[in-house]
């Protein structure tokens, strides 16, 4: 191909897009801001015809929760464990979950002070700094 040729094809491009856009042109018409105008329904939807006023729900300003709601008091579960490793002289522990393999750390001030490895003791939990602690510890009986 020489250069002749490629400016050819060059100019037979350039006219087929000039075409293309003159008939997109008449194809479309004119469009009034009217028919480009969208619509959302009351379910959310959208559409091209305007909501009905009477289906319009109302809203009770009352009912806007602005703020995280509150967590509602619930009753804390014990859970049953043993307690794996004490060190007294730093004051922790780890306390295994009886009905699972989760081992949760304990501080000695949220247990008794007659703690020691072995006990089964019943805890709540509480999110700690790096995970999950064991509180309000107490030793259970063990019956025989």
């Amino acid at each position: 191909m020489n250069k002749r040729e490629i400016e050819k094809k060059k100019e037979q491009k350039k006219i087929e897009k000039q075409k293309r856009k003159e008939n997109r042109k008449i194809s479309s018409g004119s469009k009034s801001f009217d028919d480009m105008i969208a619509y959302v329904d009351e379910n959310g939807v959208i559409t091209s015809t305007p909501p009905d006023p009477s289906r319009i729900k109302g809203i009770d300003i009352e009912t806007i929760a602005i703020s995280t709601p509150k967590r509602e008091e619930q009753e804390e579960i014990a859970l049953k464990g043993r307690v794996e490793h004490f060190n007294g002289d730093k004051g922790y522990g780890f306390i295994k979950n009886l009905s699972s393999t989760e081992k949760y750390f304990f501080h000695i001030s949220g247990a008794p002070a007659t703690i020691a490895v072995g006990d089964l003791v019943t805890f709540e939990l509480e999110q700690g700094p790096k995970g999950m602690n064991a509180v309000k510890i107490t030793i259970i009986k063990e019956e025989n």
